[in-house]
């Protein structure tokens, strides 16, 4: 339970570090500084880009992008758009129960994940 603490704690920190690099504006540097400084091979973001606006967004996608290169990142999203942009394999929950799990396009084809969510 410490370690499951401390991954969250260590996700949410780095949340935080690209939401707000992400708004300033902030050149990559920073955010791949802050993303691998403890030599992370697996990266967790807990909706990254909840809050942000469009624009906001895509700078966002793209540093998260750069940051996990070579990495395994989960992240829990509800925006689908920044899911599709980044995820190789995508699995959909509805109220804790996993209703699919593939690539992109069988995601989106999915008639199930299309009525839970678009």
């Amino acid at each position: 339970m410490k370690l499951l603490g401390i991954l969250l704690a260590a996700s949410l920190a780095l949340n935080a570090a690209l939401a707000v690099l992400a708004r300033r504006g902030v050149p990559g540097g920073s955010g791949e500084v802050a993303a691998v400084a403890g030599g992370a091979s697996v990266i967790l973001l807990d909706e990254p880009t909840a809050g942000m606006s469009h624009s906001e967004t895509e700078y966002a996608v793209a540093l998260i992008r750069r940051v996990t290169q070579d990495k395994t990142l989960v992240v829990v999203e509800h925006d689908m758009r920044v899911v599709f942009d980044l995820a190789d394999t995508i699995t959909v929950l509805v109220y804790g129960r996993v209703i699919a799990s593939g690539p992109p396009a069988e995601i989106r084809a999915s008639r199930a994940v299309q009525e839970a969510y678009l």
